[in-house]
Parts: structure tokens; sequence; C-alpha cells
């Protein structure tokens, strides 16, 4: 049975609850509060902008008028959000709450003159798709890509601090190869460099250009006017992309590759987060200990790996709405739905997922010690990982001509294969072979720590 008494009121999502504090500056641009300050933004500088082309008579603000119009934004706080709540109780529609609310603003300044020239000529998805845009943009580089440039910085420190630390390779999950604890970091920071640049190279599109693209309302209110230039001007004015080709709404191509993008970057943090609890597990990473954190509620000796855990968890979330988003927001019917009303004010929940993820990746990373004695004893414990160097070496002397051996890789198979075999065992095998002496002297002087290749130089690519 559930408790009788009923709880006061409480958020819902962990985001607004338990894990505020890490994704609280995403509400300043993905919240509806951050939404109706753009949406007010957006209406307040189409109003400017058309007064200072005296549009239908109408005369060029003052500097003074413009700036206290524009602190109309940047003073919006709660009494506007209670406002406009209030407001959209009545209308039922939260851009046309909009409207009203700026219309009440220009009374207060004096500038009623001008009241029906807001939203002049404007569907609601005019104000909302450069709204979005302006929101998402401002979230994913003021906040978001911070974040992620972080962990990217801090793979980029733990590469160059341990390029030379060596480590053995499990491929498959057998020891295998082995490489650097530095070039396997150096790995990580490459992929997420890579997609970083697709993130930062996003195109934010934006439209302008009445109920179905058309212009239709503009040129009947004044078809002198060259209206597509004024929508680019206007637009690029946001700091925004024209997007000329539109239904009544702006086609969300540039969000579904956006979000695409972040997905992908999610999905290679999550292979950081399993990669690393891996080698916690295996001893070669070790947690830091910190003062009164407990491991686990019945065994004292724990230290639970749970930053790279909730990682892994927030970012499975963050990329199933973002896929979502990027797979709905495409299609709308014929002219325009409002699936995608509904679909975008998830946008924020899908950051914040991410966010969080990358919150936590920073804090575990802050937290591990790479255990470089229990790497050297693992190599120590597999030297047959060295038939592959062997086996290659005696491929070219054969070659150059230096060795009679026929089958190479089935003689190491035959020494190596689900065998453990220790240094005296292979140096021994390697005395006994038909090759030459430099390559013979080099096979001996060869151990799992030695054989690493260049993974130390590949750390410098980066």
């Amino acid at each position: 049975m559930s408790p009788a008494s009923s709880l006061p009121v409480q958020p819902l999502s962990p985001l607004d609850g338990r894990y505020r504090p890490a994704v609280a500056d995403l509400g300043d641009h993905l919240s509806e509060a951050g939404l109706n300050r753009a949406r007010v933004h957006v209406e307040i500088e189409w109003l400017i902008d058309q007064t200072d082309r005296s549009f239908a008579g109408s005369e060029p603000l003052t500097d003074e008028q413009k700036a206290s119009l524009r602190g109309v934004v940047t003073s919006f706080g709660q009494a506007d959000i209670d406002e406009l709540g209030a407001l959209e109780a009545t209308t039922r529609h939260d851009v046309k709450a909009v409207e009203y609310y700026v219309r009440a603003r220009l009374e207060q300044l004096g500038l009623g003159a001008i009241a029906e020239l807001t939203h002049f000529a404007c569907t609601s998805e005019d104000i909302n798709n450069l709204s979005y845009a302006l929101t998402v943009k401002a979230a994913v580089e003021n906040v978001w890509l911070p974040r992620f440039d972080g962990v990217v910085a801090l793979f980029e420190k733990l590469a160059d601090e341990y390029a030379d630390a060596p480590m053995l390779s499990h491929t498959h999950g057998q020891p295998a190869t082995p490489t650097t604890v530095g070039k396997e970091f150096a790995v990580y920071a490459y992929r997420l460099k890579r997609v970083r640049s697709q993130i930062v190279g996003t195109e934010y599109l934006g439209k302008f250009s009445g109920a179905t693209g058309t212009f239709s309302a503009h040129v009947v209110a004044s078809a002198d006017i060259d209206w597509p230039t004024v929508s680019r001007s206007f637009v690029e004015g946001l700091g925004l992309e024209w997007n000329p080709l539109t239904t009544q709404i702006e086609s969300h191509d540039w969000q579904a590759e956006l979000y695409s993008r972040v997905a992908h970057a999610n999905r290679i943090l999550h292979n950081v987060a399993t990669d690393i609890w891996t080698y916690i597990s295996m001893g070669y990473i070790t947690q830091i200990p910190q003062a009164g954190a407990t491991g686990s509620s019945t065994m004292p000796h724990k230290i639970n790996p749970i930053r790279f855990e909730n990682a892994e968890a927030n970012l499975e979330i963050s990329s199933a709405l973002l896929s979502s988003l990027a797979e709905t927001l495409v299609t709308s019917r014929m002219q325009r739905d409002l699936t995608d009303s509904s679909a975008q004010r998830n946008i924020g929940v899908a950051f914040g997922h991410s966010l969080l993820a990358l919150d936590n990746i920073t804090r575990g990373l802050g937290e591990i010690s790479v255990n470089t004695a229990a790497m050297l004893d693992d190599l120590d414990h597999n030297w047959e990982v060295l038939g592959e160097a062997i086996q290659t070496v005696i491929r070219a002397e054969i070659t150059a001509g230096r060795s009679s051996i026929s089958d190479p890789y089935a003689l190491l198979k035959e020494l190596t294969r689900g065998h453990k075999v220790g240094q005296a065992e292979l140096v021994a095998f390697v005395e006994g072979l038909d090759i030459g002496a430099e390559a013979k002297a080099r096979l001996v002087e060869l151990t799992p720590a030695t054989y690493t290749g260049l993974a130390a130089d590949l750390v410098t690519y980066l």
C-alpha cells in the first residue's frame, strides 16, 4: 500500500530534484521561462526592426526607448513569469500570451502607438522557431559545451601524464598486444574532439515568413517591400542563419543534426564510462577514497564506481531522448502539426541528462588513480602476447632470406595458444629460431612492458 499521507508538491524529474545543482544552469535557457524570455526578445526586436524602417508610418525609436524595450528582456524575472502564466491561463495559447505581455509593456513605456506592430504578420512558429534556436544555441555554447570541453581536457591531461605507462590490452576480453594508458586516454580525447567539431559546426536556422512560409500577409500589407530581404536581415541580426524555404514551421533539420551529434558524443562517453568501470574492476585503475563517503551499505571495504555508473544511465536516457527528437522533429504533416510543440519541451531534459553525465565523469576522473604497479604485474604474467612480435619478425627474416622457417604463425600458435608462457620459455624458444643474429637479439630483449610500439608517440596527435 502507498503511504496514507500526501507529500507537499515535489519535482517529478530528478533533474529538478536530486540532481538540480549539476544541471541548474541549463534552466536559464531550456526551461519554459527561458523560452518565454526568448519569445519576448524576438517580439521586441521585431518591433524595433519595423520602426527602424519606419514601417506603416511609424517613427524610429530613440536609443533610450530601444534600451527601455530591451530592458524588458534583461530584467525578465519571476513577476514576469507569473504574469505570463496568468495570461496563458486565459488565452490558452502561449505565444498569444507573450504578445499581450509585450503590448502591456509598450503601454507602460508610453509606446502604445506602435502596439499594433506587435507580432505583425507573424505566425506563432515565426516566434517559436527563432526562440528555440536562440535558447538551444545559448545552452549548447554557454553551458553544455564548456562542461564537455572540461572532460576532453581531462583526457588530454591523462593522456600526456601516462603516455609511457605500459598496459596490457584486451581484445575480445583476452590478453593482447600491449598499449599505454596514455594512448588509450588519447583515443577517447580524439574521438570526443572530432564529434565536438561537428557540434560546433551546427547551423542554427531560423524562418520568419508567415503562416505557410509565403509572406502572403506581408505582401498584402505592403507589396513594395522586399520581404525576403527584411526576413533574412532580421534572422541574421539575431545571430542565426536564415532558412528561405519552409512551410509554416522551420523544418527542424538543424535540430535533428545537432541532437544526433550530441547523442553520438553521449555514446562515446558511454564507452568511456564502461571502459573505466572495467579497468576499475580489473585493478588497473583505483578509486581514491572520499572522506565520509560510503561505498556499500553492508560491505565497508567497497568503493563503488558510482560516478561512471551514474554517467552510463544518464547518457542512455539522454541519447534516447535526443534520438527521439532527431527522428520525430523532421516530420510535420503538410504545412503544420503540433507534435513538435510537445517534443521540443523535452530538449532541456535531454541535455540535462547529458550534462549530469558530464558532471559525474568529471568528478569520477578526479577520484581515480592509475595503478601502474598492477599493470606491470599483469604484463609480466602474459609473456605469450609477444607471440605476435616473434612471428612477425620471422616473416620479415624469411622475406630477407635469413630464415627457412615454413609457417611462423603456426609455429607460434603451437607454442602460445591456450598456454601461459614465461620469459624463460620464450627466450629459449627465440634462441633456437632459424633467424638472423640481430633479429634474435631484439626479440630476446623484448618484454611485454616494452612491446608498446609507437603508443607513447601517438599521444602527440591530439
